[in-house]
C-alpha cells in the first residue's frame, strides 16, 4: 500500500510540473528565435521607431476612404493563422484587433519565413493596403510585416484568458492585454478625469498643485502614514487630504481653486477602499454648502452625459437617474426615517447611549451625542440612499473645520452626497473663525490623547492663515475613483485602479 501511495504521488507531482515543464519550454524555444535574430543581424530591439498611420478601429471606420491607399499600424500578434502560402493574423492595437492577411508573394520567400516564426505576443509593424475577406472581415493585405518587439513570456490561453483575480491586479499589462474590457474603463477613467476638469475650468476654477509630505496631516478623519526625511532629520507625514493648503491659498485671494491628487491613509483595503487613492477637492470663495450642492449636482450630470452620453447610468442592474433634481435631507430627518429615532428628542449623550443601547448600535466610551447620531446613520440609513441624495446638517462633533448653523449650533453647514448606499462626496461651508477653529482643533487634541488615531492634531500655519482672515468659502472632496466605479459598473476599487495595492508575494 506504501508503494501504491508513492508511486500515485509522484504522477499526481509528475502532472503538476508538466505545465511548467511545457511553459519553461516554450519560454526557451522563444529565447532562441531571438537569439537567432541577433545573429542574423535582426535584432527588434534595436528598432527605435516605426511610422503608425493609424489605428485598428480607425481603418474600420475609415474604409471606404482608405481603400486602396497605402497605411501602417501597429501592435500585438495576438493570434496567427499559417496555412502554406497564406497566413492570417490579428493585431491588437490601443483601439482594438485587426485581421492581417500575410502571403509568401506579397512579402517575399524570406519575409514570410521571418514571419511565420514570430510567436503569439510579439510586437509588429504592419504595412499594407484595406481589403474585405470573403466572410466581410475589413482586413489588411500586408506588404511588410516588422518584428518590432520579441516577447519572451508566455500570455495566457486565449479561449480561457486571465481569469485570477490577484494576477490580473499584479500583472496589469497582461490583464490589459488579455481583457478588452479593461483597457476601455481606464480608457473611461481617463475622460471622466478629463471631463471633470473641462467643467471646473469652464466655471473659472483654477487647478493647483500642494504638497504630498507635509508636517501636519490633518483635513480629515484618517490615519497618515509617517515617514522621515533624512535632510531635515523630521519626520513627514503623506497626506490625507487636499484641504487645509487649498484653503491657504483661498486666503491668498485665489478664490475658485481645486486639486486632483493622490492620498493616503492607513487603513483597511475593501472593495471601496484602498490605501492610496485618488481625491478631487475643490474650494470658492463667497459661497456656502448650498453653492457646493448646486455644483455637485451639475458636475455630476455633466460628465455622465459628456462620457456616457446619458445622465441614467446603471450599476450592478440598478438604474441611478442623474437628470432628475437630487433628493436632500437632513441627517437628523434621515434617521427619524429610516431608524425611527427623532435625535430632536434627545438632549444629551447619555440619552443617546441609551437608546444606543436599546436598538444594538455600538460606540465608544468618548462618543458624544453626535457621534451617535453619525453611527445610527451609518447603520440604519446609508444602504437606503442609491438615488443621487444630499444628506445636510451633520453635528458637529464629527465636523471639525465646518461652520456652524447659526440658528442651531449642535450641528454644521455640512452634506455628503451618496449614490448607491455610498458616500461620493464630502462639503462644507467652510469654518474660517480662527478662534472657534482652535477650539475644534483642541477637541481633536483630546481626542487624540484618548487613542483616536484618527483625530486632526492643531496646525498652527492654518491657524494663522485664518488670522490673516479667510472669506466666505464653500469647499468639497469627491472620491474620483468611486466616481469611476458607478461610471463604469466596476464592482471593486481595484477594478478602476491601475495598480492596486497588493500585499507583497513573499510575505
Amino acid at each position: 500500500m506504501a508503494e501504491q501511495n508513492q508511486t500515485q504521488n509522484r504522477k499526481q507531482q509528475n502532472s503538476r510540473q508538466q505545465p511548467a515543464q511545457d511553459v519553461n519550454q516554450l519560454r526557451k524555444v522563444r529565447r532562441d528565435k531571438l537569439q537567432e535574430l541577433v545573429e542574423t543581424g535582426n535584432d527588434p530591439f534595436k528598432i527605435t521607431k516605426y511610422d503608425v498611420t493609424h489605428h485598428s478601429q480607425e481603418l474600420k471606420d475609415q474604409y471606404e476612404q482608405l481603400e486602396g491607399q497605402t497605411i501602417s499600424m501597429a501592435g500585438r500578434m495576438m493570434s496567427k493563422r499559417v496555412m502554406g502560402k497564406a497566413s492570417f493574423c490579428h493585431i491588437q492595437d490601443l483601439q482594438g484587433l485587426m485581421q492581417v492577411y500575410v502571403t509568401r508573394d506579397a512579402l517575399g520567400e524570406e519575409a514570410y519565413k521571418a514571419f511565420k516564426k514570430m510567436d503569439i505576443g510579439d510586437i509588429a509593424g504592419v504595412t499594407g493596403t484595406l481589403f474585405v475577406t470573403r466572410t466581410g472581415e475589413k482586413s489588411i493585405h500586408a506588404e511588410t510585416v516588422t518584428l518590432l518587439s520579441k516577447s519572451l513570456q508566455i500570455l495566457p490561453e486565449k479561449y480561457h484568458g486571465l481569469t485570477n483575480t490577484d494576477l490580473r491586479y499584479r500583472q496589469r499589462y497582461t490583464d490589459l492585454i488579455m481583457n478588452p474590457e479593461v483597457k476601455d474603463t481606464f480608457v473611461k477613467r481617463s475622460k471622466i478625469i478629463s471631463s471633470v476638469r473641462r467643467y471646473l475650468d469652464g466655471q473659472g476654477f483654477m487647478e493647483v498643485e500642494t504638497p504630498m509630505l507635509v508636517a501636519n496631516a490633518g483635513g480629515a478623519a484618517a490615519r497618515p502614514f509617517v515617514s522621515h526625511y533624512n535632510a531635515l532629520d523630521e519626520d513627514v507625514k503623506l497626506r490625507i487630504s487636499l484641504e487645509l493648503y487649498l484653503k491657504r491659498l483661498i486666503v491668498g485671494g485665489l478664490e475658485k481653486v481645486y486639486e486632483i491628487g493622490r492620498v493616503f491613509r492607513n487603513e483597511g483595503l475593501d472593495t471601496r477602499h484602498n490605501p492610496e487613492f485618488t481625491l478631487m477637492e475643490l474650494y470658492q470663495a463667497y459661497t456656502d454648502y448650498h453653492g457646493m450642492m448646486d455644483l455637485t449636482e451639475n458636475l455630476f450630470r455633466h460628465v455622465a452625459q459628456d462620457v456616457l452620453g446619458t445622465t441614467t447610468i446603471v450599476y450592478n442592474g440598478i438604474e441611478m437617474d442623474l437628470g432628475k433634481p437630487f433628493a436632500r435631507i437632513t441627517m437628523v430627518d434621515a434617521v427619524k426615517q429610516y431608524a425611527g429615532v427623532d435625535f430632536r428628542e434627545i438632549h444629551d449623550t447619555e440619552a443617546a447611549k441609551a437608546i444606543a443601547k436599546e436598538k444594538g448600535v455600538a460606540f465608544e466610551p468618548h462618543h458624544k451625542k453626535g457621534d451617535i447620531l453619525n453611527l445610527f446613520f451609518e447603520e440604519f440609513v446609508e444602504e437606503h440612499l442609491v438615488q443621487p441624495t444630499f444628506v445636510m446638517d451633520h453635528p458637529i462633533e464629527i465636523s471639525p473645520l465646518t461652520k456652524k448653523k447659526p440658528d442651531d449650533p449642535e450641528y454644521v453647514e455640512r452634506f455628503e452626497f451618496f449614490m448607491n448606499g455610498w458616500e461620493m462626496a464630502n462639503a462644507y461651508s467652510e469654518l474660517n473663525d480662527p478662534i472657534d477653529q482652535r477650539e475644534r482643533f483642541k477637541a481633536q487634541e483630546e481626542l487624540l490623547a484618548q487613542g483616536d488615531e484618527e483625530a486632526n492634531t492643531t496646525d498652527e500655519d492654518f491657524l494663522n492663515a485664518l488670522e490673516i482672515g479667510m472669506p466666505p468659502t464653500g469647499g468639497i472632496g469627491f472620491g474620483i475613483d468611486r466616481m469611476v466605479m458607478l461610471l463604469t459598473d466596476s464592482q471593486a476599487i481595484r477594478d478602476v485602479l491601475l495598480f492596486p495595492t497588493m500585499k507583497s508575494l513573499d510575505k
